[in-house]
């Protein structure tokens, strides 16, 4: 219904307000820069499979891989979506080559152990919640340069579809192949699906996924990069940010002001774990995709009559019934972090500081728009 530069900040804006707006684009901006910072970490992680030195270079390693990314970014649209679907196809090979020596050599029966929660404390469901939240969001955040993609509605729905699909195929393949391997899960939590790679196919597939893992963690650098540098851009727009931040590169057209800023400030946040960065970004997000669900029923009781190429079918009531499935598991997974006075607790204190900050920030702009008013 709304394919413009700016996405989710500009269905906020027109449904609730240019105040709601402010949250919805500094929400998404600071759960994106802890976004970033999780891939780089993660390269890393799966870089140690082949050099176990690299762990030690972990922040100069990181660095190069935001700054690369910001250089590919100030480039285009283009070169980052190539990119992105050359890395894309090498991780999901990895995969596949996984599953079809697996099946190969077990095509009777699969030993899946039977789903318990028995024994699983409240706090580890919730950091299991906020794994799997995290796998499965950011769905939201291609539509922040709509404008810049050829047929962006048609174009959306089909690569939605394709990447949903194969999203969720690969992930319960990957569960149902490491649980009916006995794979020892203390050593999957270690080392990672490349564990996995080495007891089902040998060290080489290992080294194939360990690869694919890093490819996986560069693709999503850039293009989530890529995304958040254009929020910067309408939110100066709005006289909310620097009016620098939406400045275009002369020659390739890209906010290259916003895009090095955002690389700056992800710089700061790799010093974070990977369990850390996952609470802060989740908890972040949740609150702002909240205000996009509440958006989409404002627009349809407001806006019943506008024209929308694609339409979820169902009504008002069936949409609320529908948006308190993921309310819902963002709240316990909250609620875990809070119940505990362990390591999750740090990171989801400083999520709250990150979400109140919105307000704070907004009273400030508040404040100096008026200064400027008396003073002119």
């Amino acid at each position: 219904m709304m394919p413009v530069t700016g996405g989710y900040y500009q269905w906020v804006k027109r449904a609730l307000g240019l105040r709601w707006a402010w949250y919805e684009g500094w929400w998404t901006w600071l759960y994106t820069f802890v976004d970033l910072a999780i891939y780089p970490v993660l390269f890393v992680q799966y870089a140690s499979f082949f050099f176990p030195a690299v762990a030690e270079f972990k922040i100069p390693i990181c660095l190069i891989i935001i700054w690369v990314s910001a250089g590919l970014n100030i480039l285009g649209i283009v070169q980052v979506g190539r990119i992105s679907m050359i890395l894309g196809a090498a991780v999901v090979l990895s995969f596949v080559i996984l599953f079809a020596i697996y099946f190969l050599h077990n095509t009777s029966s699969l030993n899946v152990p039977a789903p318990s929660l028995n024994g699983i404390r409240f706090s580890a469901l919730g950091m299991g919640l906020y794994t799997v939240m995290w796998n499965f969001l950011g769905w939201d955040n291609t539509t922040t340069y709509a404008e810049e993609v050829n047929k962006p509605v048609k174009t959306y729905l089909i690569s939605t579809a394709i990447a949903f699909a194969l999203t969720l195929v690969v992930y319960l393949l990957a569960v149902v192949v490491a649980l009916s391997s006995g794979i020892n899960l203390d050593l999957l939590k270690e080392e990672g699906f490349p564990a996995l790679g080495s007891l089902v196919g040998g060290h080489w597939l290992a080294l194939i996924i360990a690869a694919g893992g890093m490819a996986s963690t560069l693709g999503l650098f850039s293009a989530v990069l890529l995304s958040v540098s254009r929020v910067p851009k309408v939110m100066a727009d709005d006289h909310l940010l620097p009016a620098k931040l939406h400045i275009l590169h002369p020659r390739f057209n890209t906010p290259y002001v916003s895009i090095i800023a955002c690389a700056l400030v992800a710089s700061g946040m790799i010093l974070w774990t990977f369990g850390d960065l996952l609470i802060i970004d989740v908890t972040l997000y949740g609150a702002a995709l909240f205000l996009e669900f509440i958006s989409l029923i404002i627009f349809r009781i407001r806006l019943p009559e506008e024209k929308r190429p694609f339409k979820i079918p169902l009504n008002i009531p069936g949409l609320c019934i529908l948006i308190l499935f993921p309310i819902g598991v963002y709240s316990i997974a909250l609620a875990s972090a809070f119940s505990m006075e362990s390591k999750m607790l740090v990171p989801a204190l400083f999520a709250l500081g990150a979400l109140i900050s919105a307000e704070v920030v907004w009273r400030i702009i508040v404040w100096r728009t008026r200064v400027k008013a008396v003073n002119n």
